[in-house]
């Protein structure tokens, strides 16, 4: 009589079982191959953030313009601000001022956002009536490491057009398509 066991297992060739599960070799084949893969995969990591950050940079440029209008129109007398700082300021310290007038976020105000250092310099200004109005300024996105963060330099003026420069620098000539 011919006993059959209740146990289901792959028999080896010497007739005895063969244990379920994977052997360390192939766990090791299986990390392998996916760290091979991961490795594969880190540079284009890398140039997602930074197309990220340019795409950050670009729309914190005309946010910085909206905010500049904002400020020239709020404030006719001062005409544009010079400083990030100045279309900031905190709305729970008290009403909006020339000095604080709370138009734009506090991480753009700060000057580092993305990866990017913005700034607004190249100020032009005309005395009327013993005031300094302000009649031009340039606004400046650079990267904080170039080719790591970013790899272009983006600027933009009172008239609104922005321009790029390819070696992440301030000598924007080409138009931003």
């Amino acid at each position: 009589m011919n006993r059959q066991n209740s146990h289901s297992c792959t028999c080896r060739r010497n007739g005895g079982p063969q244990p379920n599960g994977f052997t360390l070799m192939e766990l090791l084949i299986v990390i392998a191959i996916i760290l091979i893969l991961m490795l594969m995969a880190i540079p284009t990591i890398g140039s997602l953030k930074k197309s990220a950050n340019r795409t950050s940079a670009i729309q914190s440029i005309r946010a910085i313009q909206q905010a500049e209008m904002q400020y020239e129109s709020t404030y006719p007398a001062n005409g544009y601000t010079c400083t990030l700082a100045a279309l900031g300021g905190d709305p729970s310290a008290g009403a909006a001022s020339p000095t604080a007038a709370q138009i734009l976020q506090g991480d753009l105000t700060s000057g580092f956002k993305s990866g990017y250092v913005f700034t607004i310099n190249n100020c032009t200004k005309v005395t009327v009536n013993g005031t300094d109005r302000i009649t031009g300024y340039t606004v400046t996105a650079v990267p904080q490491t170039v080719g790591k963060t970013g790899d272009s330099g983006y600027c933009s003026d009172q008239f609104g057009t922005i321009k790029y420069d390819p070696t992440g620098g301030t000598n924007c000539t080409q138009l931003v398509q």
